[in-house]
């Protein structure tokens, strides 16, 4: 039997870490929220979750305050098994719109947008399809269009087609899962997708 991936779900103050937490030990991960890299250090992992809900600045800020920009950018460097949730898919991007302009991680080229409360009800609040753009570990045993969790008000754009690995509707299509090797992250949330978002946990662990 395969040894348990050893997961780190970094807190930085940005919500819903427990709930992600109890999700991926229901999904066969050893689990260990970190609230700084000396935590990190002396948990060892194997796997690394950024998960997060509420603004993009004060998430970027809170980050930079705990000093885990350097390990952030090491490992997501070093194509170790990574897994942005929800904000912290965003803050992998260049730069967001929300409440002004402010910079990302850079480690993938695109911008966090705004919906358009014209267009339709913001924040997106429920049930989507989240379509399959490209193979990808995280989709093994996933059906071609499953149907995730969403809560958010903005949206990922991106030039590079190659890192969108599914992509959902709403106001048009956007990239809600993004990867590249065994660094991945995703718009939804899959600790409140059911079945579907533990299957993906599940194969996250497998990275």
């Amino acid at each position: 039997m395969a040894e348990a991936p050893r997961t780190a779900v970094i807190d930085y103050g940005m919500g819903n870490i427990h709930s992600v937490s109890k999700a991926l030990e229901a999904t066969g991960h050893r689990v260990a929220i970190v609230s700084d890299p000396g935590g990190l250090a002396a948990f060892s992992p194997s796997h690394l979750v950024l998960p997060g809900v509420g603004a993009f600045g004060e998430g970027k800020s809170r980050l930079e305050e705990g000093g885990w920009i350097p390990l952030l950018e090491e490992w997501i460097q070093n194509d170790r098994p990574f897994l942005g949730i929800c904000l912290g898919m965003q803050l992998l991007f260049e730069r967001s719109q929300e409440f002004g302009s402010h910079r990302g991680l850079s480690l993938f080229r695109g911008e966090v947008v705004p919906f358009d409360p014209g267009k339709g009800k913001v924040p997106q609040i429920g049930w989507n399809e989240v379509v399959r753009k490209i193979d990808h570990p995280l989709w093994r045993g996933l059906p071609e269009a499953p149907n995730l969790y969403f809560v958010h008000s903005y949206r990922v754009q991106t030039p590079d087609v190659d890192i969108v690995l599914g992509e959902t509707d709403y106001q048009g299509p956007y990239p809600s899962m993004v990867g590249r090797g065994r660094v991945a992250a995703v718009q939804f949330h899959p600790e409140k997708s059911q079945l579907a978002g533990l299957r993906l946990l599940e194969n996250f662990g497998g990275f």
